[in-house]
C-alpha cells in the first residue's frame, strides 16, 4: 500500500508540473479527462497494509511522513537462459509502475490494468514482460537481494562482530578473570545453552562437537527475532522460506549424525512382528515431520506476533476513518496494548530461539541412539 501511495503521489506531482506548462484551457480539459479516468480513492485497507508489512520486498521501506517516504532500493539480480544475467536497482521499477530490461514488479494497479489473476501474479513478485508490458511465460531465476536477505546478512554480521569481540576479550583478559561488558552478558547464556541444552541431549564428548552449531542456531534466530521488533525492520523469522531453510539445515545435521542403531529402531522397531508393519512407517514419517514442526512453530509464532501488533495499530486508522475524534480517543488504548504486546514479543523472541535450539539438540541426540548405552557402558 505504501508503494501504491508513493506511485500516486509521483503521478500527482508530474501531472501538476505538466499542467503549469500547458495552456490553461488545455490543462483544464486534460484534468477533466484524467479525473474521469481515475479510479475512486480506496479507504484504509487493513489487510493490504498488514500483509504488505510482513511480506518480503525488493526495496526496504522504513517509514512515511505525509508525502515523504524513506525507502532504500535493493539490488535485483535475475538470470534467464534466453536473456542472460540482469543486474540493476529495484528503483528502476519505480515501485511497480514501469518495466526494466524485460522485467516488471507486479503491483495491484498492473494486475487490475491487465486483468490478471492475483493468485497467479501476487503483488511484489517480478515477472517477465514483452515490449507491450504483457506478461510472458519465460523461465528465469531470481537471486535478488530482498529485504529479508539483507536483514539476514545484517544479523550474520552482527553475530560475527559480537562473538569475535567476546572471543577477543577472553583471549586478552583470560578465562579466569571476571567478565566485563558484552562478555558478562553473553557468558551466562552460552553456559546455559551448553550445560542445559546440549549436554543433557547429546551424549558424551559429542556434545562439545555440536555446541558451536547449537549456539549459532540460537543466536542467529534470536538476533533476527529481535531485529524484527524494530520499526521498519524485516519479518525474517516470520517468513516460511527462512524457517524452512533453518529446519533443513537442522535436518541435514541430524541425518549426518545418525548411526545403525537409529535406523534399526526406525525400520525394525522392537515391537511384535505384526506391529512392525504399522509402527515402522509411522517412525519413518516422524523423521521428516520433526523438521516440519520446527519450521512451522517458529514461523507461526513470529508471524502471529507481527500480525497482532499491526492489527492493533490499524484499529486507530479504522476508527479514524469513521470519525477523527474516535481515532484520537482510541490512540491511548492502542499504545497501551502495543506496549504489552511488544513486551510479550520480546519474551517470545528468546523463547522461540531457545525452543528451536533445544529441539535441534534433542533430534541430534535421538539420531545417536545406541551412543547413550555405549557411554554408560564405558
Amino acid at each position: 500500500m505504501v508503494a501504491l501511495v508513493m506511485v500516486i503521489g509521483l503521478h500527482g506531482i508530474s501531472n501538476f508540473s505538466f499542467a503549469e506548462e500547458a495552456h490553461p484551457a488545455a490543462a483544464t480539459e486534460e484534468a477533466h479527462e484524467q479525473h474521469a479516468g481515475e479510479e475512486p480513492k480506496k479507504g484504509f485497507d487493513a489487510k493490504e497494509v498488514i500483509l504488505g508489512h510482513v511480506k518480503d520486498a525488493h526495496d526496504w521501506h522504513f517509514f512515511s511522513m505525509g508525502d515523504t517516504h524513506v525507502t532504500i532500493p535493493l539490488p535485483v539480480i535475475l538470470y534467464s537462459p534466453t536473456r542472460g544475467l540482469s543486474v540493476f536497482s529495484s528503483s528502476k521499477f519505480h515501485h511497480g509502475h514501469e518495466s526494466h530490461d524485460g522485467y516488471r514488479l507486479v503491483d495491484q494497479h498492473y494486475v487490475h490494468e491487465k486483468g490478471l489473476d492475483p493468485a497467479k501474479y501476487p503483488t511484489g513478485t517480478i515477472i517477465a514482460v514483452d515490449e507491450n508490458n504483457n506478461p510472458v511465460e519465460e523461465k528465469f531465476y531470481d537471486f535478488s537481494m530482498t529485504k529479508n536477505i539483507t536483514s539476514m546478512i545484517i544479523a550474520a554480521v552482527l553475530l560475527l562482530v559480537i562473538m569475535l569481540s567476546v572471543a577477543k576479550a577472553y583471549k586478552t583478559r583470560g578465562s579466569k578473570k571476571a567478565p566485563k561488558g558484552l562478555q558478562s552478558l553473553l557468558e551466562p547464556v552460552i553456559i546455559f545453552i551448553r550445560d542445559e541444552v546440549v549436554k543433557p541431549n547429546i551424549p558424551g564428548k559429542k556434545a562439545e562437537k555440536f555446541t558451536p552449531f547449537i549456539l549459532t542456531v540460537f543466536f542467529f534466530i534470536l538476533i533476527n527475532n529481535l531485529l524484527g521488533l524494530l520499526p521498519g525492520s524485516a519479518n525474517v523469522t516470520g517468513n516460511l522460506a527462512v524457517t524452512f531453510a533453518l529446519a533443513l539445515i537442522s535436518f541435514i545435521v541430524t541425518m549426518l549424525s545418525t548411526n545403525k542403531h537409529f535406523w534399526a529402531h526406525i525400520l525394525n522397531p522392537p515391537v511384535p512382528f505384526l506391529m512392525k508393519f504399522i509402527l515402522a512407517p509411522v517412525e519413518l514419517i516422524g523423521v521428516f515431520t520433526k523438521p516440519v514442526s520446527l519450521m512451522i512453530r517458529l514461523f507461526a509464532n513470529i508471524m502471529a506476533g507481527h500480525i497482532i501488533i499491526l492489527s492493533i495499530i490499524s484499529l486507530v486508522f479504522i476508527f479514524g476513518a469513521i470519525n477523527a475524534v474516535t481515532g484520537y480517543l482510541f490512540l491511548p488504548v492502542t499504545i497501551g496494548f502495543n506496549i504489552v504486546m511488544m513486551m510479550l514479543e520480546l519474551l517470545v523472541a528468546f523463547i522461540q530461539a531457545f525452543i528451536f535450539a533445544n529441539l535441534t539438540a534433542v533430534f541430534i541426540g535421538q539420531s545417536m541412539e545406541g551412543a547413550h548405552d555405549e557411554a554408560h557402558h564405558h
